[in-house]
């Protein structure tokens, strides 16, 4: 019996694309000391908050979209709100 030595991939590629959704970055907010990457989906208005300063490497939260744009000081209560709930021990929810 011959041995294939040749690595094969059975995945499926579409699970190996990159992430082809559109998305427009609104900025970073700075909210009590923290920064945040904030990014809009244009798909389906939602908001992803990256916690740029934050203890753990691409930890953040998303938020349910709609069709109304946010206000900047509504990202800042939504951020702080965030905020309030991570364990300071973790830096997790």
């Amino acid at each position: 019996m011959d041995k294939d030595d040749e690595p094969t991939d059975d995945s499926d590629s579409s699970m190996l694309r990159q992430d082809d959704e559109s998305y427009t970055e609104l900025g970073r907010f700075t909210v009590d000391e923290e920064t945040f990457l904030v990014r809009r989906r244009a798909e389906d208005g939602s908001h992803h908050y990256d916690w740029v300063s934050g203890p753990n490497d691409g930890y953040g939260f998303s938020v349910s979209g709609g069709s109304e744009p946010i206000s900047r000081e509504q990202h800042e209560t939504t951020i702080r709100g965030f905020l309030t709930s991570i364990d300071p021990t973790t830096g997790f929810l």
